[in-house]
């Protein structure tokens, strides 16, 4: 079998791919790996256990809650809440595990499990591995059970929801007292959490959308990746922005008054230039990935702010900035960390942070955002190619070298293969949008024909 475990846990279609036995299992695994390591040594070990509203969540939820207890691990179910809180309330529970399980902005029919570090914190792929190891190992077999009070005991914990509002807002550097925002919770983990704090800091939430889980409607035509009904409620309402977040509300995008879509780039540079001037920016660093827009990178040094860049995916932000002590990193896609307050990218607490500034500098958030102008990108996937050797070709070396000195200091080309599927991504970056398409045409048909499987 190929690897369970992805860059961000295991996910697949819902009782097909990610099935209860295989929660049931992995749970298991996970329980028996940290035991071995000594992770429960001198206590009863206790997980905490959340879900975004999927149906499918329902069933998986109690296959992860059995395997954790008959480990005897003791479980506190704290129910729908944001991939984030799920991660806070493992570290202030002191809990020995955390479980999540959300597909984050995929659609309905597909699940996932995150597992959580004590602490909160991801983790590391070793352990992954060792999980998967284990649950191979033991599957259809016999393991040593506890029995009698040495079996895990199961509550709710419905105090997790006031836990984590207190703790967001806790960390508002000001109110929001003024501001007229649209929230779209993607019926998903923050339908109700996120509006609820925004009105508590302040806010006047004139219209919600996204708002109405049913356990069927998840992402459904609605939430980060697809912004159009949360522009439309911005304008009709009058509003001074809007929050977007996916199904788990790890990530968040902004609309402004005008209807002009924030992307995660543009969020990441307000808030490093608004933590750069209260002095909060650590090491005066900002950590981003190689797909970020250009624009960012040249905003960022007519700022003054350094810009640390790394692969793909939020878990690479956070081992860099857990490296080397940053506090703010993030991705286009809206996944942003604030280290000093999170241990995983949290939307709800970015969308916070993003109002807080406008109420405070008293701008509108289409001027704050014009700190950095997105250059025209175009993405390319290129399919049905060996995408190995996407790095070795010497005609695809010579082809992009002849396109970065066609684009010179104000350009920028990244051929990336695919983590998963035998395609290779060409991104063109420039001022010259005529020109970013033909270059971008150009080098993904030299990958065509460089690269046949």
């Amino acid at each position: 079998m190929g690897r369970l475990f992805g860059t961000d846990g295991v996910r697949g279609l819902a009782n097909v791919d990610l099935t209860a036995e295989l929660a049931l299992g992995l749970s298991v695994a996970a329980a028996h790996v940290l035991g071995d390591a000594g992770a429960f040594e001198g206590h009863r070990p206790v997980a905490v256990v959340g879900r975004d509203p999927r149906a499918s969540g329902e069933f998986l939820e109690a296959a992860v809650i059995a395997g954790l207890a008959s480990c005897g691990v003791d479980v506190l179910k704290v129910g729908v809440l944001p991939t984030p809180a799920v991660a806070y309330l493992t570290d202030v529970l002191d809990a020995d595990l955390g479980v999540m399980l959300s597909a984050s902005h995929n659609p309905m029919p597909d699940n996932g499990i995150k597992f959580l570090a004590r602490g909160g914190q991801k983790i590391d792929d070793a352990v992954e591995d060792a999980i998967e190891a284990e649950y191979e190992r033991f599957e259809g077999h016999a393991w040593a059970r506890p029995t009698g009070e040495a079996v895990g005991r199961v509550r709710s914990h419905e105090e997790g929801f006031e836990q984590y509002l207190q703790h967001l807002l806790s960390v508002l550097p000001n109110r929001l007292d003024g501001l007229k925002v649209v929230i779209d919770g993607a019926h998903g983990a923050a339908a109700k959490v996120s509006p609820e704090v925004f009105r508590r800091a302040g806010a006047e939430v004139l219209h919600t959308i996204g708002d109405d889980p049913t356990g069927l409607n998840i992402n459904d035509g609605i939430g980060s990746t697809h912004l159009a009904p949360l522009r439309a409620a911005v304008l009709e309402h009058g509003a001074d922005l809007g929050i977007a977040h996916d199904g788990d509300a790890d990530r968040c995008l902004a609309v402004d008054a005008e209807g002009n879509e924030i992307d995660g780039d543009q969020i990441l540079a307000v808030l490093a230039c608004a933590m750069r001037e209260s002095g909060t920016l650590t090491k005066n660093t900002v950590v981003a990935t190689v797909m970020s827009n250009l624009g960012f990178k040249l905003a960022m040094e007519r700022e003054g702010i350094d810009l640390v860049q790394t692969a793909v995916g939020d878990r690479y932000v956070l081992e860099s900035m857990k490296e080397h002590g940053y506090n703010l990193g993030g991705e286009q896609s809206g996944h942003v960390i604030f280290l000093d307050h999170a241990t995983t990218g949290d939307g709800t607490l970015t969308g916070l942070m993003l109002a807080a500034r406008v109420a405070a500098t008293k701008q509108s958030l289409k001027d704050l955002a014009g700190v950095m102008t997105c250059l025209p990108q175009v993405l390319i996937n290129v399919k049905g190619v060996d995408k190995a050797r996407a790095s070795t070709d010497e005609t695809l070396r010579r082809a992009v070298a002849a396109a970065e000195a066609e684009l010179g200091s104000a350009g920028r080309v990244l051929l990336r293969p695919s983590g998963t599927e035998p395609l290779v991504r060409v991104m063109v970056e420039a001022a010259d949008i005529e020109q970013v398409h033909a270059v971008a045409e150009r080098l993904a048909e030299v990958v065509r024909t460089a690269l046949p499987l």
